[in-house]
């Protein structure tokens, strides 16, 4: 192992030694070490903390062009160094080079561009004056209003394994822009992504203490980066189960929280479906990150008369997906994060089997190349029904579940809702009045009408226990400020 991989935390604008050693990144598609990630210790933590919570105060002062500058040329650093970044995010996440490229290095350089934009956008907005009477609270007068936009102050962001790109700049840029300073608490399974972004804005000329990285795998590393003192506002992308804690913990000093959590999105198909197009959306759920991903269309719900049709059209789709070595050409499905994930993914498979569903294709593990890695089949269920946990709990794997219905939309739209979760949702009909009229009935934070696409302006987040607050687009910036009002006498 040469030195130089060795990771540093990055602190107050240094390059800091872990307290707490170091441990080994490992490539899921053939276990190999990718790197030695730090592991920092609680105090170091805090410090991070407290340097961000030093640098609040100039860096929220400063001009919105000149953050705006420094969100640019850091965004020109990753671009310079794409290839690079690009073939580590993808050793790191397991992820196929197109998605390495494209979807991870790739978005995070276009947040980058899009929040040195927003930090452009207005903060003020002048509210219609009021005329008041004369009375107890003084004499007659006009009241003028104001509407100001203010940054909360210190973000801890918590971001997912399954993206170590877009994820953290969509946490980062937009609070940045706003005048917020970070503490970024990365995935412990792929961090070394994350402190490359920190080295370009570090580049960029981003402030000591401006943007801080610790990373660990110890839950004291988590724990301190939102109960701190110093913290106060907590951004989290993750399980619902790890965001119910940090809500817990953010109660108790009232920390702002933004929490994108689990999903189970719901696909209805009705009989009028393109189902070519149906099969292609949902099909995403196996070539997009494994599966490993909320917004994915895992649950499956079709009406009677096309259910046999759609399930040949699936077991179709899924023979022409290779899996494999994420950097061989031809790629469509790599590996799964960690031999513990694959282990829960592939018992999730064995419940459903045993709670009656049918394997209509996948269910064996795959071997690929010397046998290393820890890859997952793409995986079909059919014939479900909304009570079996494979239907209702999140499995975050390439593993999609069919459940049919014979009645219309009111059987469809009560079988989509009876879920815990409402993240993202999806409607096929060739009625555009009746998907639209599906999609308003849905307990979603996003419905898709014949597509799995997302408008990256749309505003972004869960009902129920798929998270609290929006981000994406503007909203992002409405999420990292808090709303004061100005009021005078005219």
């Amino acid at each position: 192992m040469r030195a130089e991989q060795r990771q540093k935390l990055y602190i107050g604008g240094e390059w800091v030694e872990p307290d707490g050693g170091h441990y080994e990144v490992v490539n899921p598609a053939d276990e190999s070490v990718v790197g030695l990630a730090p592991e920092a210790s609680r105090a170091q933590v805090e410090e991070a903390a407290r340097a961000a919570a030093e640098a609040f105060g100039p860096w929220s002062r400063t001009r919105p062009e000149e953050r705006a500058a420094i969100l640019d040329r850091a965004a020109d650093v990753i671009q310079r160094e794409f290839e690079p970044w690009a073939e580590l995010a993808r050793a790191e996440t397991g992820a196929p080079t197109g998605i390495a490229r494209g979807m991870q290095v790739g978005v995070g350089v276009s947040r980058f561009r899009r929040y040195a934009k927003g930090a452009l956008e207005p903060v003020e907005r002048g509210l219609p004056p009021q005329v008041t009477e004369a009375g107890p609270m003084g004499r007659a007068s006009v009241l003028g209003a104001l509407e100001v936009r203010q940054p909360v102050g210190v973000v801890t962001c918590i971001t997912s394994y399954n993206n170590p790109w877009a994820n953290p700049a969509g946490k980062v840029a937009p609070a940045l822009a706003m005048g917020n300073t970070v503490v970024v608490k990365p995935a412990p399974q792929d961090p070394l992504s994350v402190f490359r972004m920190a080295e370009a804005l570090a580049e960029a000329g981003i402030p000591p203490g401006v943007v801080n990285v610790v990373s660990g795998r110890a839950v004291e590393v988590g724990e301190a980066a939102v109960d701190s003192p110093s913290v106060d506002m907590v951004s989290f992308t993750g399980s619902t189960g790890v965001g119910q804690r940090i809500a817990e913990v953010c109660g108790r000093s009232m920390k702002r929280q933004l929490m994108e959590l689990g999903g189970k999105g719901a696909a209805v198909v009705f009989e009028d479906a393109d189902l070519d197009a149906a099969v292609m959306g949902i099909g995403t759920t196996f070539s997009f990150y494994s599966g490993q991903i909320c917004t994915a269309p895992t649950r499956v719900i079709v009406h009677r008369s096309v259910y046999a049709e759609l399930v040949e059209k699936l077991t179709g789709y899924l023979a022409f997906m290779k899996v494999g070595d994420p950097a061989v050409k031809g790629t469509v499905v790599g590996p799964v994060i960690s031999a513990v994930h694959r282990d829960r993914v592939e018992s999730y498979v064995e419940l459903g089997r045993k709670e009656g569903a049918r394997i209509a294709y996948g269910g064996e593990r795959p071997v690929v190349g010397e046998g290393r890695g820890f890859y997952v089949a793409p995986t079909l269920l059919v014939d479900c029904t909304n009570d079996m946990r494979v239907v209702r709990e999140e499995i975050f794997g390439p593993v999609v579940v069919v459940v049919p219905f014979d009645g219309g939309e009111d059987e469809a739209v009560a079988l989509a809702n009876d879920s815990e979760y409402g993240l993202l949702s999806y409607v096929w009909s060739g009625d555009a009045a009746r998907a639209f009229r599906v999609a308003r009935r849905l307990r979603a934070g996003g419905v898709g009408v014949n597509t799995i696409g997302r408008n990256m302006e749309a505003p972004f987040g869960g009902f129920k226990r798929s998270g609290v607050g929006r981000d994406v687009g503007s909203y992002a910036l409405h999420a990292y400020s808090e709303v004061q009002s100005i009021v005078w006498a005219g």
